[in-house]
């Protein structure tokens, strides 16, 4: 395994992070922690959860992933070598924000923050979590594969100071190490170390984004960001939900797939995201590469990631992700991939 820092921090994080999302949908509590004793058999130690999870997210199965987690964490006694994340839920300003979380007042300001946070600890049977992170801003911003900015006026949001400040608050009560933001813009970066050297507070040390082949975005500003400022890339979603992996070519589906099973994910099977993803899958095989080793080796050598998010519902699935460590991507392999880039560009954002 190989490791890089965190922020700014003395802490060290495996560059493979293992995801969690799929407990208690897809996965079950027993597939769970065979997948996390495997991980960490194989070196990392971040483990991602978030207290909506898993997804798609309901109100029957909320919560369920960190629970699982929980109870792994006590049984194996591997708290002390691990850094455990988690993300706070944010307001439902979009059709497809869960509206059952916490009652669906999820402001982050101090009441909201506080009550995802101890919500958290109580699941996860935790006195402390090592990185919590605002799964999305408070404000309206164009994520989740909203192409392009749309404004919106008189709209009323939680100060970004104020969240920090509850934020830097539980880091001095001992609550949380460190702070992390998900799925922001430049500006919101931007903002938030504004707040922290302005007022005194804590400082974000990443950014939990999408990044994989077929979504570049975060590489147009926000790669500057994540390497001047050492706010690092924790990139999601490496395989555009398993895109990548060539599972889906020529309109396949299998059984068990999210892109099966799940029909919110659309922007991942768009003719433009299937044309470059037949591309790819092209490329690795000319090379004589697996197609998902290639994509996540890809994300692996980006110098402003700190760590590259998994997911596996399947240990065959998971053996192969973390195997992706042991691919280097030749000089060949890399102009090949920016060609296909500038041809289809972001087709899956």
């Amino acid at each position: 395994m190989q490791y890089r820092q965190l922020g700014r921090t003395d802490a060290k994080v495996s560059l493979i992070t293992l995801g969690t999302m799929t407990w208690g949908q897809q996965n079950t509590e027993a597939e769970a922690h065979s997948q996390l004793d495997y991980a960490v058999e194989r070196g990392i130690n971040l483990i991602d959860a978030a207290e909506m999870y898993p997804v798609p997210p309901r109100a029957e199965t909320q919560g369920l992933t960190e629970r699982y987690l929980g109870t792994w964490l006590k049984k194996s006694g591997m708290r002390d070598r691990l850094l455990i994340a988690t993300k706070c839920t944010g307001p439902a300003r979009k059709p497809h924000n869960p509206r059952h979380v916490r009652g669906g007042i999820n402001d982050l300001d101090r009441k909201g923050l506080t009550d995802a946070l101890n919500g958290s600890l109580e699941r996860l049977q935790l006195d402390h979590v090592d990185l919590y992170q605002l799964h999305w801003p408070d404000r309206s911003v164009n994520s989740f594969g909203q192409l392009g900015y749309q404004h919106v006026a008189d709209e009323t949001t939680v100060p970004i100071a104020e969240t920090l400040t509850v934020l830097s608050e539980f880091v001095k009560a001992g609550k949380i190490r460190y702070i992390g933001l998900s799925n922001e813009t430049s500006w919101g970066v931007a903002q938030f170390l504004r707040a922290a050297e302005q007022h005194g507070l804590e400082r974000i040390v990443t950014i939990q984004n999408p990044y994989s082949l077929l979504n570049r975005t975060f590489e147009i500003n926000l790669a500057e960001f994540a390497h001047r400022e050492q706010v690092g890339l924790l990139a999601y979603s490496p395989l555009a939900f398993g895109m990548l992996s060539s599972k889906y070519l020529d309109g396949a589906r299998p059984a068990n797939g999210r892109l099966t099973l799940f029909d919110r994910f659309v922007r991942y099977t768009s003719p433009q995201a299937e044309r470059a993803t037949a591309d790819y899958v092209a490329l690795a095989r000319k090379h004589g590469l697996d197609p998902a080793q290639m994509a996540l080796a890809f994300v692996n050598s980006r110098p402003f990631l700190t760590s590259n998010i998994i997911g596996a519902t399947t240990m065959e699935q998971l053996r192969s992700n973390i195997d992706s460590l042991d691919v280097q991507l030749n000089d060949e392999v890399i102009a090949g991939i920016e060609a296909i880039h500038k041809n289809q560009p972001n087709p899956a954002p």
